[in-house]
C-alpha cells in the first residue's frame, strides 16, 4: 500500500500525513477548506524543521523530501488512485455517513478505509459502504507522526486480510499497534474521556484550579500533562462531541458532558487551535481569543485559588 489518501486537514489530518510522507510514501491530504491545507502544509514545514530539535535521537527527514510527497487537493476524487485512506474529519455522524459514502464511490475497489474516530463504532461507520471488511479502525494519537503506538479497531466485518495488511503498513512507518474490539469509544477514549470531563466537573464545582488540577496528575501520576491540558490539545469541542456520542451510545449518565465545557464550546474556547481553552495559547496569525467572560474558573486559575488554600 504506496499511495495514502488522507481525508480532513486538522490537526489529526495533519500529522497522518506527515507521518505517512515521512515513511516514503506518496500522500494526498483532501479538504473542501483551502486555507486549512495552507495551514496544514506551514505546520508540517514547520514541524519538519524543528525535528532535529524535538527528535534528537532520530535520523532528521529531509523537509523538502517529505513535502514533496504530499498533495494537497480540495477535489474528493483525487483520493481514486489510493490504496488507504485515513479520514479524519469533525466527529458528527450526519458528516461521516456523507463522507464514506462518496468515499466508497471514489476509491478503488480494493482500497482499505481507516477510520481515525475518537468514539463512532467502527461498524456503524462500515454499514453506509460496499465494503464493510475492508473498513477498520486506526485511532491515531494526537501527534500522529511522533506517538508510537496505534490503537486499532476490528470492526464486526473487518477480515483478517484487512488487518493483517494494516498491520503491515502500520510497522512500515515504525509504529505499533494494538487490536481491540469495536466499541463506542474503544478503549482509550472511553476511559480518557471520562476522565476528562470529570476534571472539569472538579474545575466547574471549585474543588481545584486549572493549575492544579494539570498539576496533580503531572507530578503524582507522572502524565506528560494534565487532563485539563490534554483537552485543549484534543480540542474541546472533539471531547464534547465524544462524550455525545458515548453518551447516546451507552444511555449511561456517567457520559453527561460537563456543562462548564459545553458552555465553553459554545463560546469559541476550543484549546490550542483557537488559542484559549483553559490554558491560554499563541497561534500564528489569528488574534488570541479572550476568556470567556462569564467563566473566569475556566481561563483564570486565582479565581477559585484564591477562595481557598493553596497546596505548597
Amino acid at each position: 500500500m504506496d499511495r495514502i489518501g488522507v481525508v480532513g486537514a486538522g490537526t489529526m489530518g495533519t500529522g497522518v500525513s506527515q507521518l505517512f510522507a515521512e515513511g516514503g510514501h506518496r500522500v494526498v491530504l483532501v479538504d473542501i477548506d483551502r486555507h486549512a491545507l495552507d495551514r496544514s502544509r506551514a505546520a508540517i514545514a514547520d514541524d519538519l524543521r524543528l525535528a532535529p530539535l524535538v527528535r534528537p535521537h532520530d535520523v532528521p527527514p529531509d523537509p523538502e523530501a517529505v513535502l514533496e510527497r504530499i498533495t494537497f487537493s480540495t477535489e474528493a476524487k483525487d483520493l481514486s488512485e489510493a490504496d488507504f485512506v485515513v479520514e479524519n474529519i469533525v466527529e458528527r455522524w450526519d458528516a461521516k455517513r456523507e463522507l464514506y459514502r462518496e468515499l466508497d464511490r471514489v476509491c478503488r475497489p480494493e482500497a482499505l478505509i481507516g477510520v481515525n474516530t475518537s468514539a463512532i463504532p467502527i461498524t456503524r461507520i462500515a454499514s453506509v459502504t460496499g465494503r464493510p471488511g475492508q473498513v477498520i479502525g486506526t485511532h491515531f494519537m494526537n501527534p500522529a507522526h511522533l506517538k508510537p503506538t496505534v490503537e486499532v479497531i476490528r470492526g464486526h466485518h473487518t477480515t483478517d486480510a484487512t488487518l493483517e495488511r494494516v498491520g503491515d503498513l502500520l510497522r512500515g512507518v515504525r509504529r505499533k499497534h494494538v487490536v481491540v474490539a469495536d466499541s463506542p469509544g474503544f478503549v482509550t477514549n472511553r476511559v480518557a474521556m471520562l476522565t476528562l470531563n470529570e476534571a472539569i466537573f472538579l474545575l466547574h464545582e471549585n474543588v481545584a484550579s486549572v493549575t492544579e488540577i494539570d498539576r496533580l496528575f503531572k507530578e503524582c501520576f507522572g502524565h506528560a500533562m494534565g487532563p485539563l491540558a490534554t483537552a485543549d490539545l484534543i480540542g474541546l469541542d472533539t471531547v464534547l462531541l465524544s462524550l455525545d456520542v458515548l453518551y447516546e451510545n451507552f444511555n449511561d449518565p456517567k457520559y453527561r458532558p460537563c456543562p462548564l465545557l459545553r458552555r465553553m464550546v459554545d463560546a469559541g474556547l476550543h484549546g490550542r487551535k483557537t488559542g484559549q481553552g483553559f490554558h491560554s495559547y499563541e497561534v500564528p496569525g489569528r488574534p488570541q481569543a479572550e476568556p470567556a467572560a462569564t467563566d473566569r474558573t475556566a481561563t483564570d486559575p486565582a479565581a477559585t485559588a484564591a477562595t481557598r488554600p493553596t497546596a505548597a
